[in-house]
């Protein structure tokens, strides 16, 4: 039990030990199935992290799973000052609105007014190795990489809004086979040789990954939105621009702007003249492209001396979004 001083003990130094070569934090598996007092009496003695890789005096990053969706049962308040905690209500929320079940107008004011945790309590995904494979929500619903246009446009909206911490999937190749709503692969690992040895991954020139590796998180338009969410710091949302449906828009602050399009009906393509915040100039599309040797690869726009360009997302293109930053600015 873990209220045995020996079990905790145990835990305690396995953990310390970890820390010890280097590890930077955990994730908590389980945690409503864990009485909050147990699991704060073996954080209170673990290490600060090694000062060779890290600050001084730094502590471990540790977050919970508390699968919580309101309603009786353990509340995931409960385990908030142990550490961040996965906000599964994020994941069900936003993979409702871009699965075309509410519209994307609403997320204007996504977060806490939506019943979710404090921000600042917050670890928030798209998908997971649960989600993947249907173990937790359900397969249809739950967004993974055989829908990749889908799972890069919600994966954007996370990383360009300012609310949690984001956690980017990235998994391995496995032969989904979905009967009666399960899917009979889901048991599958990573890939190995005939030995049972993992395979290494080897990026591609565009560096993707090999066909056994998804590597979700090379992919550009993933890489580029957590360079997009680095630069738009802590700003906060400003020029809200929606169509009353399935169109919206913001800026974070004078920093960064993103513009989704999941328009199904009516005028499908994205074509307004929008504020976006940022200073004056020409600026790359850091989905369609990068900005390289001062030149832009994909789209671009200008932006006037207001903050004001036009913006396009055509209902067909590959992706169903645009995003510009500062750092993506030709000088």
């Amino acid at each position: 039990k873990q209220q045995s001083e020996y079990v905790r003990k145990k835990q305690v130094d396995f953990l310390n030990h970890l820390i010890d070569i280097g590890v930077a934090g955990f994730r908590s598996d389980a945690s409503t199935h864990q009485w909050p007092d147990d699991l704060r009496s073996i954080y209170s003695q673990l290490h600060t992290l090694n000062k060779e890789f890290f600050p001084e005096n730094s502590h471990p990053f540790i977050y919970h799973e508390t699968i919580y969706y309101g309603g009786n049962g353990i509340n995931s308040n409960e385990y908030t000052s142990l550490g961040r905690i996965i906000e599964f209500r994020f994941y069900k929320e936003i993979t409702n609105v871009f699965r075309g079940n509410n519209q994307l107008r609403w997320l204007k004011n996504f977060g806490t007014e939506w019943g979710l945790v404090p921000s600042n309590d917050a670890l928030v995904m798209i998908d997971s190795h649960d989600l993947r494979v249907g173990h937790t929500g359900k397969l249809g619903f739950n967004i993974n990489c055989f829908e990749a246009r889908l799972l890069k446009a919600s994966t954007a909206f996370m990383l360009a809004w300012n609310y949690g911490i984001p956690r980017v999937m990235s998994s391995y190749f496995w032969n989904q086979i979905i009967r009666d709503g399960n899917d009979v692969n889901d048991w599958v690992g990573p890939p190995t040789d005939q030995h049972g040895n993992i395979l290494s991954v080897h990026p591609n020139a565009d560096l993707t990954c090999n066909h056994e590796w998804i590597c979700e998180h090379r992919w550009r338009q993933i890489y580029n939105m957590v360079r997009f969410k680095m630069i738009a710091g802590q700003e906060p949302v400003r020029n809200w621009w929606d169509n009353g449906d399935y169109q919206i828009a913001f800026s974070r602050g004078s920093h960064a702007f993103i513009a989704i399009n999941l328009q199904k009906n009516g005028d499908k393509n994205l074509r307004q003249r929008l504020h976006t915040g940022l200073p004056a100039g020409t600026y790359c599309d850091i989905i369609s492209g990068d900005l390289i040797h001062n030149k832009c690869t994909g789209k671009s726009i200008q932006v006037d001396k207001n903050g004001l360009a036009d913006i396009y997302v055509g209902h067909d293109e590959l992706d169903a979004f645009v995003a510009y930053h500062i750092g993506a600015r030709i000088e």
